[in-house]
C-alpha cells in the first residue's frame, strides 16, 4: 500500500448506510469507490471477486443489524455477518488489501461492572452477537496481519433511522417518555467513527481490534435527556424505566461500556466524550427537528 494517504485506494462496502454515507463524504477528495446491494453481495465469492480489484483498503459497513429479527432468522444474519466478512477477507488476502470490519458491543455478555477491554473474552447472548463475533474470528483467520476490527455501539448519525431521530420525533408527539435507565453504553456519532477509520489508515495503525465508541458512559435515559436539551425541550419530560418494562426477543447487554486502551499503540486518542460528540453533531447541522433524511 502506498505511503501517501491521498493515493490510498478505498472501497466502501455498504456505502448507502449511515456509516457508509459518512465515510463517502469524508473520503470525497480521495480515491474512493462506494458499493452496495445489488452491485455487490458479500456472501457470494464471485460477486466479491468482481468488485474487489485494484484496492488498498476495504471497509465493510454491510451488516445484518436487525437484532430482534436475528433471533428468529439467525441463518440469514450469519450469512451477512459471518460468511460475508469471511468472503471479503479471503479476497482481500488475494489482492493484498486491508480490511476494516465493523463489529459491536453485543459480542460481550454485558455482565461486567467494568469497561470491556479489547482482549476481553467474547460471550454473546444473542443471535446477532454470535454472528458478529463469528465475523470477527473469520477476519482474523483470513487476514491476521491486515485487519482492523472496530467495535462500536449505540451508533447514531445524520443518515438512516437511529435512536436520536426517533427521540426527536417522539419529543414532538408525546408529552412524556419512559426510557430505559438500566442499560449502560456509549452513544457514538457515525461521523466520528468514519473519521477514525480514515485516521487508522493515515497513521498505518497496527492490525488488531479497537473499540471505536465515544468516551464516557450513560444510559438510554441519560442519552434521551441530553437529546431533549439539544432540542431545547424540557428534559424532565423523560422518565426512567427498566429493561423489564420493554421485553424484546433479543437480550440487551446491561453494560455495553467498552475500554479504549488499544488506541495508545496507534498514537491516536480515544474518541471524544459522548456529550461533546452529541453537541458537535447538532452544531454540524446533522440533526434538526426534520428527521426525514
Amino acid at each position: 500500500m502506498t505511503s501517501d494517504p491521498q493515493d490510498v485506494r478505498w472501497l466502501v462496502v455498504g456505502a448507502n448506510g449511515m456509516l457508509g454515507t459518512e465515510l463517502m463524504r469524508l473520503l470525497a477528495d480521495r480515491n474512493v469507490r462506494g458499493v452496495d446491494l445489488p452491485e455487490i453481495d458479500i456472501t457470494k465469492p464471485e460477486s466479491v471477486a468482481e468488485v474487489l480489484t485494484d484496492v488498498d483498503i476495504v471497509v465493510n459497513c454491510a451488516a445484518y443489524t436487525a437484532v430482534d429479527n436475528a433471533e428468529a432468522d439467525e441463518a440469514t444474519a450469519f450469512r451477512v455477518n459471518a460468511t460475508g466478512p469471511s468472503v471479503l477477507a479471503r479476497r482481500c488476502a488475494e489482492i493484498s488489501a486491508k480490511l476494516v470490519q465493523i463489529s459491536t458491543d453485543y459480542v460481550f455478555d454485558g455482565t461486567s461492572t467494568d469497561p470491556y477491554a479489547e482482549d476481553a473474552q467474547p460471550n454473546p447472548q444473542s443471535a446477532y452477537g454470535r454472528t458478529k463475533v463469528a465475523g470477527e474470528w473469520a477476519v482474523r483467520a483470513e487476514l491476521p496481519d491486515a485487519h482492523w476490527i472496530l467495535r462500536t455501539a449505540w451508533l447514531y448519525g445524520e443518515f438512516g433511522p437511529n435512536f436520536v431521530k426517533t427521540m426527536v420525533t417522539l419529543e414532538a408527539s408525546k408529552p412524556e417518555l419512559a426510557v430505559v435507565d438500566d442499560q449502560h453504553g456509549q452513544p457514538t456519532w457515525a461521523r466520528h467513527l468514519a473519521a477514525r477509520i480514515i485516521e487508522l489508515s493515515d497513521v498505518n495503525a497496527p492490525s488488531g481490534t479497537y473499540h471505536a465508541t465515544s468516551s464516557g458512559a450513560t444510559t438510554w435515559f441519560g442519552f434521551t435527556r441530553s437529546i431533549f436539551e439539544q432540542i431545547g425541550a424540557d428534559p424532565t419530560r423523560v422518565q426512567p424505566t427498566t429493561t423489564e418494562a420493554f421485553p424484546r426477543p433479543a437480550p440487551r447487554p446491561a453494560n455495553s461500556v467498552l475500554g479504549h486502551d488499544a488506541w495508545a499503540a496507534t498514537g491516536l486518542a480515544p474518541l471524544p466524550d459522548w456529550r461533546d460528540a452529541l453537541a458537535q453533531a447538532w452544531e454540524s447541522g446533522a440533526f434538526t427537528t426534520d428527521t426525514k433524511k
